[in-house]
């Protein structure tokens, strides 16, 4: 058995490999929030090169590993106090595989 331990963004991670016996499912995933569109392009982009989109800013990797690249403001308009405008922005990511911020705010 192998393990490595790893940091992003300043917290701690270990990963163990099991064995081909043991899969990636979406039952796990990575949740990286960014506070600009060009921060969700870029990551996007890198993260399904080899690998591929999935709705509502999920996307598996080249290794089969899920990722949930989220706009952080994305709680924030989907929690808005007028239902009506939290509807029409949960639509709206419906519809998309990278979520585009610009979209979701004016939905």
């Amino acid at each position: 058995m192998l393990t490595v331990m790893f940091q992003l963004n300043g917290m701690e991670f270990m990963a163990i490999n099991g064995g081909p016996e043991f899969k990636f499912t979406p039952a796990i995933s990575l949740m990286v929030n960014c506070e600009t569109q060009q921060e969700v392009d870029s990551l996007w982009e890198q993260l399904t090169a080899g690998g591929r989109e999935d709705q509502c800013g999920w996307l598996v990797d080249k290794y089969g590993l899920s990722w949930q690249i989220v706009p952080t403001v994305l709680g924030k308009l989907m929690q808005d106090k007028d239902p009506e405008k939290a509807k029409r922005v949960t639509q709206a990511m419906f519809k998309m595989k990278k979520l585009d911020i610009k979209t979701l705010q004016e939905a």
